[in-house]
């Protein structure tokens, strides 16, 4: 039965290699991708919300941001995650004057704002500490 034996060792190495890559294939993939906030690039800025960009439903988790025109230019805002805004009770809206600190960064070739605090009329929301650290997390 020498055809039986090898196809056995066969089974038996790849029954040992799938279990071996499982825990590499479930772990979490690194977030290398997710920019970081850099305090020697922190701005404020006044603006007025153009459009609020909200993660699609059941993706809570990902990130909520603002195009945001100050003067002639128009900035993406990082904010949150949507679930965040949701616990804080906050929303925006297209057209709210916001007055905003954040890091000025570049992800790949966009430029970005990392925002650490927004103030929109008399509520203020922050999302990092001072040395730019999320508080969601």
């Amino acid at each position: 039965m020498p055809h039986s034996s090898t196809t056995s060792k066969k089974s038996a190495f790849l029954a040992v290699a799938i279990l071996c890559t499982l825990p590499l294939v479930a772990q979490k993939a690194p977030e290398t991708n997710r920019p970081k906030y850099d305090l020697t690039t922190e701005t404020k800025m006044k603006g007025t919300v153009e459009e609020v960009r909200l993660p699609p439903a059941g993706k809570d988790k990902e990130i909520a941001h603002l195009l945001v025109k100050t003067g002639t230019d128009t900035v993406d805002v990082y904010l949150c995650p949507k679930s965040f805004l949701d616990d804080m009770g906050v929303s925006f809206s297209k057209g709210d004057e916001i007055d905003l600190t954040g890091s000025k960064i570049k992800q790949g070739e966009a430029e970005l704002i990392l925002a650490r605090e927004v103030v929109k009329g008399t509520d203020t929301l922050v999302l990092r500490d001072a040395k730019g650290n999320p508080v969601w997390s």
